[in-house]
């Protein structure tokens, strides 16, 4: 390989809310960046966001993909468990929990973890993708072909997520893998950008070069909402 990952990375709480329940991991030294997302509604969100991100952070450097993938899936597990109980011991009915979008680089290859709805995106030949796919009501309908992509982004329980981490149940992370190729800008964010700003909105200034914190200050510009965070990661000579 002749190229390198460069990554910058961004939060801010947004042009409303009054606290950052956003959390970041910017580690291009392992190959390892993260976006949590407090789930909105559930209260103290920003531990779970935090404690996603701090978990991850203890990672060792030098690890092969398969264990780094392994690590990743073993934190964010135990994660899920410690927010579990941590619900529990403050009462009936109270829950703790983030969405996360991870991407681990290791050689040629990428791959990405999620749960929930906070997205990874790959800019390639100047054309913006989605990597990612939401786990929340609206994207369930879309998929259903009751709703429209557009729709769904103003639809009134657009907030709501099917999956996190914290949340009832197991655990359960997707997961997207491929090859990168000298060029290739990827994105991960929470969804204060892209309900803030169209994907077509965001590809432009990827592809215009912008980096997150370019990113993050147009959509607070713009009135975003929520909590805003991004992180740019770029394939360069």
């Amino acid at each position: 390989m002749t190229w390198r990952l460069i990554s910058h990375a961004a939060t801010h709480p947004g042009a409303v809310r009054p606290r950052n329940e956003d959390a970041l991991l910017d580690r291009p030294d392992i190959g390892l960046w993260a976006v949590a997302d407090g789930a909105g509604g559930h209260g103290a969100g920003d531990v779970a966001s935090a404690a996603i991100v701090a978990a991850l952070g203890t990672i060792a450097p030098g690890l092969p993909a398969a264990e780094l993938l392994a690590q990743v899936r073993l934190k964010l597990t135990a994660v899920h468990q410690d927010l579990q109980e941590e619900a529990a011991r403050r009462g009936p009915g109270r829950i703790l929990a983030s969405t996360v979008v991870v991407m681990l680089a290791r050689g040629e290859h990428f791959a990405m973890l999620w749960a929930g709805d906070s997205r990874g995106y790959m800019m390639r030949g100047g054309t913006l993708a989605r990597v990612t796919r939401d786990h929340s009501l609206v994207q369930e309908l879309v998929d259903q072909g009751t709703l429209s992509e557009e729709e769904a982004e103003s639809h009134p329980q657009a907030n709501v997520i099917t999956r996190a981490v914290g949340a009832q149940g197991e655990l359960e992370l997707d997961k997207v893998s491929g090859r990168i190729i000298e060029g290739d800008r990827y994105l991960l964010c929470t969804d204060g950008l892209f309900k803030t700003m169209s994907e077509a909105e965001i590809g432009a200034m990827v592809g215009a070069g912008g980096d997150a914190q370019a990113i993050v200050t147009e959509a607070v510009g713009r009135g975003a909402r929520d909590n805003v965070s991004a992180i740019a990661v770029t394939c360069t000579p």
